[in-house]
């Protein structure tokens, strides 16, 4: 940690802004721009800049987050930027409270001869990750018009290019969206057209509470302004959007709301492989995808295969653009269990689901920032090079996307009910045979012209004796009658009258 952040981070733990937070928790950090250049979002009377910081803070920070409010311009002795505003832990913040803090926010001005204050955007940010969230899993916002100069340094290109260096190769960050807002606003000394929303996701968790936030609508409700991506550009710029099946007869696929590849598979169906027609859409905004080689594999129950494309490549693909792809598909017959198996019965009724997922190589990527995104930028923040490196960094060659896959089999339940059908005969026949095993049984003899009934059951052997009282012989009984054994030579016994 540099001097700086040292001294930050100790000027921010003094305000109560490093206070430890629930391990459950995801920490948000939102910082307000309140230098010079943003006079205009301050002096105006019917400026949207505060009601819109408490309308967004109040739509994401949920319960068990903790927040963290700070003012922010540039650093100076006896001025520490950030500056904490309001300090919540476990989700007590609510739009009232970032209100009243925000009250009385005015347009900073430097301790030492009262001109207004300069900005260091890489600074505030810096402070936040380092200091308020000391390197932990989080979010931090940062509202600004988008004027990065620290001591009034007009060089704004080369302290962007700083700022986004921080962002693309700062390993805290993994994930970065920027939204471009349209403002105009009207000050004493300046005016402006509008305000750039940035989220930075501080960690892997962060960057899964930042994915959250998005796909729950949580900013669309305050921000109805798509993203722009700034980090990572090497996962997920692409998506595969099914069109239709060929040459495959009972599979059929589709993609449910969640963004979920299903391949639905009727029982017999039996061909091992098919032609896929595809949407490839580009899915990074706001870059167009000017070229690229495309490579594709399927991952299903731990078996990798190889998607032959028609066409492996990609030309021109603007963002939230289509271009058709076609494709040959092994399909997992082989995998997928048989009519009478257990997997099969246990599924009758309903589906026998087998998770897995598609993998899209781009090789050789080319990005380039979309012409309409210039044009926006410009109309926004005129005079802002900002237009000229929002680009990625030269490093990035290569992406994968991943679509996750589920193999659906929807099986019938006769079998089931056939299956069952047999259990229940088979039971049946055991109950039958029991009773006929253990029901007890009378047997007629004659022993010595003498008539005798003796009882006994199947399984069961029993002595036979004469008038004397000597064994003459053994009654055997089974489920199919009754014989005599080990008869003594001239014994008078017979089985009946």
């Amino acid at each position: 940690m540099t001097r700086t952040a040292r001294f930050l981070a100790a000027a921010l733990a003094a305000l109560g802004l490093a206070a430890a937070v629930p391990a459950q928790a995801i920490p948000q950090v939102v910082l307000v721009q309140n230098s010079g250049w943003m006079e205009p979002f301050y002096a105006d009377p019917k400026s949207p800049f505060k009601p819109l910081v408490a309308a967004l803070v109040d739509s994401v920070v949920q319960p068990g987050d903790a927040l963290v409010l700070a003012a922010f311009n540039q650093s100076q002795p006896g001025a520490p930027s950030p500056r904490g505003l309001l300090s919540e832990q476990a989700g007590g913040a609510t739009a009232a409270h970032v209100r009243d803090a925000l009250a009385g926010l005015e347009t900073a001005r430097k301790p030492q001869g009262g001109a207004l204050a300069d900005t260091d955007l890489g600074e505030a940010v810096t402070a936040s990750i380092d200091g308020v969230l000391r390197g932990k899993p989080g979010l931090v916002w940062l509202f600004t018009n988008n004027r990065n100069s620290p001591n009034n340094d007009q060089a704004t290109a080369q302290r962007n290019r700083d700022f986004y260096g921080l962002i693309h190769r700062g390993p805290a960050i993994a994930k970065a969206l920027a939204f471009p807002l349209r403002m105009p606003v009207q000050g004493a000394h300046y005016r402006a057209n509008g305000l750039m929303v940035y989220v930075f996701a501080v960690g892997a968790e962060g960057e899964r509470a930042l994915d959250q936030l998005v796909a729950e609508g949580r900013v669309k409700r305050v921000i109805t302004e798509p993203p722009a991506r700034l980090k990572p550009l090497d996962r997920d710029t692409v998506r595969l959007v099914p069109r239709r099946v060929e040459d495959a007869p009972g599979v059929a696929m589709s993609m449910d709301a969640n963004g979920v590849l299903r391949a639905d598979v009727a029982p017999g169906a039996l061909e091992p492989f098919a032609t896929v027609r595809w949407n490839l859409e580009n899915t990074i905004y706001p870059y167009t995808i000017v070229g690229a080689s495309v490579g594709a594999r399927s991952v299903l129950n731990g078996a990798n295969h190889r998607i032959v494309l028609e066409d492996g490549s990609v030309e021109r693909l603007a963002p939230g653009k289509q271009a058709p792809l076609v494709s040959r598909v092994q399909l997992p017959v082989a995998q997928l269990p048989g009519t009478w198996s257990l997997d099969a019965l246990k599924a009758a009724g309903s589906a026998f689901v087998l998770p897995g997922r598609i993998e899209l190589q781009l090789h050789g990527q080319k990005l380039a920032l979309s012409q309409a995104f210039r044009a926006r930028m410009a109309a926004l923040f005129p005079g802002d090079p900002l237009p000229d490196i929002f680009t990625p960094p030269a490093e990035v060659h290569d992406s994968i996307a991943r679509l996750p896959v589920e193999v659906r089999v929807h099986y019938g339940s006769g079998p089931l009910y056939a299956a069952i059908g047999a259990a229940l005969a088979l039971l049946a026949a055991g109950a039958a045979a029991a009773w006929a095993y253990a029901r007890p049984r009378r047997v007629h003899l004659t022993v010595e012209d003498e008539l005798r009934t003796v009882r006994t059951r199947a399984g069961a052997v029993q002595p036979i004796y004469d008038k004397a009282g000597n064994q003459v012989a053994r009654l055997k009984t089974t489920l199919f009658g009754h014989e005599l054994i080990d008869l003594r030579d001239g014994a008078q016994v017979r089985l009946g009258r």
